[in-house]
């Protein structure tokens, strides 16, 4: 029986682990074995740290809207149990976003989860308003008015303006075609 050399595949190997502790320090980018070592560190690291980096961003947030509440004059877990209460799900990147860009939404923020606090706005009132205020899907703009480009439109909404428009064959059509058909 022939003999069965290993070299290449080995040279292959060590080639592969070190070329992935590129960058590392001292031996541990030269020496296969302490590169080795580090990789498998590394990766560790690596998968602890991408569920600390949640947890990480997540504090931060909480930093940055407890300051924005504590200059409105309210602690952060006052705030949040009011938001709660009032029925105002929006999460906390978002609300850390508002605090940092726009403070005063954020303090209008603050007054409706001191009404909700005080019981004074609950989520059905908060749903209402809602109601009101969105605006109706029947109400149709104007094209004329409006400039569209639609060439920025999926082929789906590009069918649907096709339908609304009365435009014949437009199920058949591709969006360069849609397109020209549209514009005219």
């Amino acid at each position: 029986m022939a003999r069965v050399k290993n070299g290449a595949t080995t040279k292959a190997r060590h080639k592969k682990v070190l070329k992935q502790a590129k960058g590392y320090f001292g031996s541990k980018h030269r020496l296969y074995k302490t590169a080795k070592e580090q990789l498998m560190h590394s990766g560790q690291y690596a998968f602890r740290d991408r569920k600390q980096k949640k947890r990480d961003f997540r504090k931060l947030w909480i930093t940055r809207i407890n300051a924005a509440c504590r200059e409105n004059e309210i602690s952060y877990s006052r705030f949040i149990e009011g938001l709660t209460k009032a029925g105002v799900e929006v999460n906390r990147k978002m609300l850390s976003e508002i605090a940092i860009n726009d403070p005063k939404a954020f303090s209008e923020l603050v007054k409706i989860s001191k009404d909700g606090k005080a019981g004074k706005v609950t989520k059905q009132e908060v749903v209402k308003e809602e109601k009101k205020t969105a605006p109706k899907k029947e109400e149709k703009i104007d094209s004329k008015s409006v400039a569209v480009d639609y060439s920025k439109l999926t082929v789906a909404e590009l069918k649907a303006i096709a339908k609304d428009k009365n435009i014949e064959g437009y199920t058949s059509m591709k969006k360069a075609e849609l397109v020209e058909a549209l514009q005219k």
